[in-house]
Parts: structure tokens; C-alpha cells; sequence
């Protein structure tokens, strides 16, 4: 299992807030079957099979342009773990193992 920090941007909003594009991103993942995420303040953990992940990358990135956006930047890091299995949540109770939370 992937786990992917994605952020969509659009260009060109004609205003400082980008909510209704995000919750245009939000819609797809709450449709999207196999795929576990978390919405942050700055950009989005989503976790899933990794060919399935990027259909829901895809469908994340096309959203501003169904709003009538000309230009998205898109931003995704992907960890793809695979000698194990890999969770965000796991990746954070490993850190704070180490700190000795």
C-alpha cells in the first residue's frame, strides 16, 4: 500500500480562497473505493493500492478544470513501501516510539 501527500492548486481563482476547489477534491475521494485519506490544513494523505491511488490523483487533479480553471499544479509524494506494510498511521507511531511516546 502507497501512502501519497497530494496537493491540488488551481491558478487563476480570481480570489485568496481555495475551498470549493479542495471540496471538489474531497467529493472524489469520498467516492473512491480502496482508498483511505486525511484532509490537512495544508495537502491531502491518501492511502490505497498504488495503481489505484493515481485514478484518484487523476480524477483530484481534473476537478478545478471542471470548475472552469485553465492552469492546475499538482504536487504529489508518494512512499511506497513494499517489503512491509506501510500506513500514515503506522509511519507516525514509529516516530513517536522512538521519542518514547
Amino acid at each position: 500500500m502507497a501512502v501519497v501527500d497530494i496537493t491540488v492548486v488551481p491558478i487563476g481563482t480570481g480570489g485568496a480562497s481555495l475551498s470549493e476547489y479542495v471540496a471538489g477534491c474531497v467529493r472524489v475521494l469520498r467516492e473512491a473505493e480502496g482508498i483511505t485519506y486525511q484532509l490537512t490544513p495544508m495537502s491531502t494523505i491518501i492511502e490505497g493500492e498504488l495503481g489505484r491511488v493515481f485514478e484518484v490523483v487523476r480524477l483530484m487533479h481534473e476537478q478545478p478544470f471542471l470548475k472552469g480553471i485553465g492552469r492546475v499544479v499538482t504536487t504529489i509524494r508518494i512512499d511506497d513501501r513494499r517489503d512491509r506494510e506501510l500506513t500514515a498511521a503506522g509511519k507516525v507511531a514509529a516516530v513517536k516510539a522512538k521519542l518514547g511516546e
